[in-house]
């Protein structure tokens, strides 16, 4: 197991890493809006695998029609959770440095910490600032990150991107976050935040299946 956190991220938001939390949907951060989607994306090794790697190279961005640019690759340091015996006593953690991996187009894979800007359009809605990467797990049947708003955007919150490989052999991507806005203009007008977070993450499923379909009006 493979799990790495950036310890001190200049974000904008506090709720660092809430994507994790089970009961997101229900208990969110205080004064923001959760968001939750997911779509059957395949099945077998192969797939998660696939799917793993557009995930953890940002592919899956640049293929909803976003823009991934200066991009600054964090420390990489692992962490690995707390271990326990039996009797539940804690066995303490310890942390390791991940090795430098790369995409077939040479695109680094994403650590924790690393930061970029992002940028373009999806639908009427215009995306664009810097972003922090806050968290990163590769597990044999689960690999995930999440990025945090750092400055220059519209909204404030966190992004996660998941790929799970089931016991049934199936795989399902799920993307997940918590928002609120920032600017005048969505402040003054809530209710497109989240039409906007729904366009958003349709185009994130659609990137990973072009089968999926969305009902959401731009």
């Amino acid at each position: 197991m493979r799990r790495s956190n950036f310890e001190d991220q200049p974000t904008d938001y506090a709720a660092v890493g809430a994507t994790q939390a089970a009961d997101l949907l229900q208990y969110p951060p205080d004064g923001y809006a959760p968001y939750e989607d997911s779509i059957k994306i395949g099945s077998g090794d192969e797939r998660f695998a696939a799917a793993s790697a557009s995930v953890l190279s940002w592919e899956v961005l640049r293929l909803a029609g976003i823009t991934v640019s200066d991009i600054e690759r964090g420390s990489g340091d692992a962490y690995q959770a707390v271990r326990f015996a039996e009797d539940g006593t804690p066995l303490g953690r310890g942390t390791e440095r991940t090795e430098d991996r790369f995409a077939s187009d040479g695109t680094p894979y994403i650590t924790s910490g690393t930061t970029a800007v992002l940028s373009g359009r999806v639908g009427s809605y215009s995306v664009r600032g810097h972003v922090r990467v806050v968290y990163v797990v590769e597990d044999p049947r689960r690999v995930a990150f999440a990025f945090g708003t750092v400055s220059g955007h519209s909204i404030s919150g966190e992004e996660s991107f998941a790929i799970e490989h089931r016991d049934d052999d199936s795989v399902w991507f799920t993307v997940r976050a918590f928002v609120r806005p920032v600017g005048v203009f969505y402040k003054v007008f809530p209710f497109l935040l989240l039409r906007r977070r729904k366009r958003l993450s349709s185009q994130y499923l659609r990137a990973l299946s072009p089968a999926w379909a969305s009902d959401v009006r731009e």
